[in-house]
């Protein structure tokens, strides 16, 4: 889930808790090229005002002209309503060539379910809904990270969760651009840097500080396999310590800027120090893709683009040892760092 479910949600709980009717489409099955996956929301209120897309636009025309000429009624707590079957509909609704996009169009009445998902979601939890089509009943369910929606023609399963979080630690120049260019990927994105020199020039809330030491920090975050941290300070004292806590916890990814050689070396510090070999190997460093980047901001795409190739499953068959997985490999690249 990004910022962007929550907010339907959000959305769904202030109208219906303002007297506001609410109806919650769901996108559940699509076939070809339908433009939204499983799980995408919208939400409609009683005026015609909605937030959350499950088309490219068409479709929300379509939704408010069905809400306006009555085929919404009240009455039914959940309806399926499809689109594309032809390719003539296909065309008229501005689907790709042969796309069909199925929904279930969901009256809103209780929100106590709304409340209970959110304040999970705000808890980093994720969670399963599960709706039963023949009576609207919803109920909550613990879920894990790669569950995925699912629909069985009665009852519609969908994953929820927390935004993705990225900790950097350093708020140098690098964590700047990575910080604006993470935020536009709808991470969350935290900084620890103890040196208060480095403070100056944050004060726009662009990422939210986290007090202490690095290990302090890490600790005081609680990773989890949604949460990515990457040291960037360059300083030993500093990434070390935050190394050796993050890579015994669950985060999904864990780097360290520096060189093949900086890196071999800091994999000698960190065994050194006692961290156990298959703890070691999870580090990602040199960080990021070989985009033979440079500059700050082509070292930070670098890393975000490893980071997202990882987030979305490409551990398995796109990336290996954080590289892309491809026949010939160009040059080695430290991210304009020497090897």
């Amino acid at each position: 889930m990004d910022s962007a479910d929550l907010n339907v949600l959000r959305s769904v709980l202030a109208w219906r808790q303002a007297g506001q009717r609410v109806l919650l489409y769901t996108v559940v099955q699509t076939w070809g090229s339908a433009p939204r996956p499983p799980g995408a929301m919208l939400a409609l209120r009683g005026d015609g005002m909605l937030i959350g897309s499950v088309s490219g636009g068409c479709i929300e025309d379509d939704l408010i002209e069905r809400l306006r000429d009555g085929r919404s009624a009240p009455g039914r707590p959940v309806s399926l309503v499809t689109y594309g079957v032809t390719r003539e509909e296909a065309a008229r609704f501005g689907l790709p060539c042969g796309g069909t996009l199925r929904l279930t169009e969901e009256e809103v009445l209780e929100t106590a379910w709304v409340e209970a998902l959110l304040a999970r979601c705000e808890n980093h939890e994720l969670v399963a809904r599960e709706l039963d089509l023949s009576s609207g009943a919803v109920s909550l369910h613990e879920a894990s990270r790669g569950d995925a929606p699912s629909f069985d023609g009665q009852r519609l399963r969908a994953v929820y969760g927390p935004r993705w979080r990225l900790l950097l630690i350093g708020a140098g120049q690098l964590s700047r651009y990575v910080s604006e260019m993470a935020r536009m990927l709808d991470f969350e994105v935290l900084i620890c840097d103890p040196r208060e020199e480095f403070a100056f020039g944050w004060e726009d809330g662009t990422a939210r500080f986290v007090p202490g030491m690095p290990d302090d920090a890490v600790l005081a975050i609680e990773p989890d396999e949604r949460t990515a941290i990457v040291a960037l300070t360059h300083d030993p004292r500093l990434d070390d310590m935050a190394l050796l806590t993050a890579l015994q916890s669950r985060a999904f990814y864990v780097g360290a800027l520096g060189s093949r050689v900086n890196s071999a070396k800091r994999r000698e510090r960190l065994a050194f120090l006692g961290l156990a070999a298959s703890d070691i190997e999870r580090l990602h460093g040199p960080i990021g893709l070989p985009i033979g980047s440079r500059v700050p901001a082509e070292i930070a795409l670098s890393l975000l683009a490893e980071i997202v190739a990882l987030k979305n499953g490409g551990g398995k068959d796109g990336i290996v040892n954080g590289r892309v997985a491809c026949a010939a490999q160009p040059a080695p690249q430290a991210n304009g760092q020497p090897v």
